[in-house]
């Protein structure tokens, strides 16, 4: 079934704002004309700096204004137990006594960091459903590690902890819950601080920018991506994690300024990243890749393209991803989401046949993922509505539940 229209989300958050389509227009500062579409369906997707402006006006997160994930809602309803369970990992019961140390033998650091390297590849794999599984086991296991042995084992039980952590908080805000998520980070960057890792803390910031840019919070999230890039930059250049923490923290600073509007400087930056990113090929690689961030100059390049297709400007996107050869340490999810913005380019050009085969390389690498995304619906909308009907669009249309 297709997600919600993302018209209907908007007109229903407005009236709850009790605001018309003129004041939704006054305080957000987007046109009544491009309000007007989208509301009557003539227009099913914006750019992402306008829908930032529209959910500020809303005074709502960014997530409400696009829709919750699958099973996962956010209206008061009672949450799934698999969530609860995680939720309750993340952050136990308060006042409660400390609950004895048991089966630490059965323990070491090598299982809990390849049930931590298991459990990132599976959110990569956007397999949420079974890492809301696993994750609860994962979180318990690092905080055992973390409480026995001596100093150092202890500070590595930290790290683990910490990652753990992070990766908690990446799934609550892939599930839109962004407190959540900011209260598992909140004490991951705790478990840093106590585990002798000078870049899990630049890690876990990173983290929480994204959050901060779900909530609308760009400024928040620029200034806290700066710092943590100027630290990374000044003390960990020598080796390959600190490239790639200090990569990502700049990619994520040039994601909260095109969020802002401000493309230009956002694509200075990631120029920057994408240079720095080829220091890498002189530098021993990490030895738990899975654990560090994701940065290499085909990761700069996907935000790239994701940039210039959320500023309009379709052209630069199809250039920068002709002939694109990613490299073989690029999650799933990056790979998904170049296609689907492959395909929007396609879309904005008039080139329904090129948009097309991109969905459709899509359906097959993650048909789960295809059919609940937002964006993939109003690709395909727009295709449907538009004067040419490519040969596969019929069955994009069956497949995610669009109107016809």
């Amino acid at each position: 079934m297709a997600t919600e229209h993302l018209g209907d989300r908007l007109a229903k958050l407005r009236r709850a704002a009790d605001l018309t389509q003129e004041g939704l227009s006054e305080r957000s500062g987007v046109s009544v004309d491009v309000i007007r579409k989208l509301e009557q369906h003539r227009k099913h997707s914006a750019r992402l700096p306008t829908l930032h402006s529209l959910a500020s006006g809303l005074g709502v997160e960014l997530t409400a204004l696009l829709g919750d994930p699958p099973a996962v809602p956010s209206s008061g309803d009672a949450e799934p137990p698999q969530l609860v369970a995680v939720r309750r990992a993340i952050m136990p019961p308060l006042f409660a006594p400390p609950a004895e140390p048991v089966g630490a033998e059965k323990l070491s650091l090598p299982l809990l960091r390849a049930e931590l390297a298991e459990g990132w590849t599976l959110y990569h794999s956007a397999a949420f459903g079974r890492l809301m599984e696993l994750l609860p086991g994962i979180i318990a296991d690092a905080r055992l590690v973390a409480a026995v042995g001596n100093s150092e084992e202890r500070a590595a039980g930290q790290a683990a902890l910490g990652k753990a952590l992070q990766l908690g908080g990446h799934l609550a805000i892939r599930l839109g819950k962004t407190d959540l998520a900011l209260s598992a980070l909140e004490r991951a960057y705790a478990a840093a601080g106590d585990s002798g890792d000078p870049l899990l803390a630049p890690m876990v910031s990173n983290s929480v920018a994204w959050a901060y840019q779900r909530q609308a919070r760009l400024d928040d999230a620029r200034n806290l991506a700066v710092h943590a890039a100027d630290g990374v930059e000044r003390d960990h250049q020598g080796t390959a994690e600190g490239v790639r923490v200090w990569g990502g923290l700049l990619m994520s600073a040039a994601t909260s300024y095109a969020r802002s509007d401000d493309y230009d400087t956002a694509n200075t930056m990631m120029l920057t990243a994408e240079k720095g990113a080829g220091r890498l090929a002189k530098l021993p690689p990490p030895v738990d890749s899975k654990l560090v961030s994701v940065f290499s100059r085909s990761s700069v390049r996907i935000e790239r393209v994701r940039l210039a297709v959320q500023h309009e400007r379709p052209e630069d996107a199809l250039k920068l991803s002709k002939g694109m050869r990613l490299s073989v340490d690029i999650p799933p999810s990056w790979r998904t989401w170049l296609l689907l913005d492959v395909a929007r380019a396609h879309t904005d050009v008039g080139d329904a046949d090129g948009a097309v085969k991109a969905l459709e390389a899509l359906r097959r690498a993650a048909p789960g993922w295809m059919r609940h995304h937002t964006l993939a619906v109003a690709i395909v909308s727009d295709l449907w509505a538009g004067p040419a009907r490519p040969a596969g669009l019929r069955k994009l249309v069956e497949f995610l539940g669009v109107d016809q």
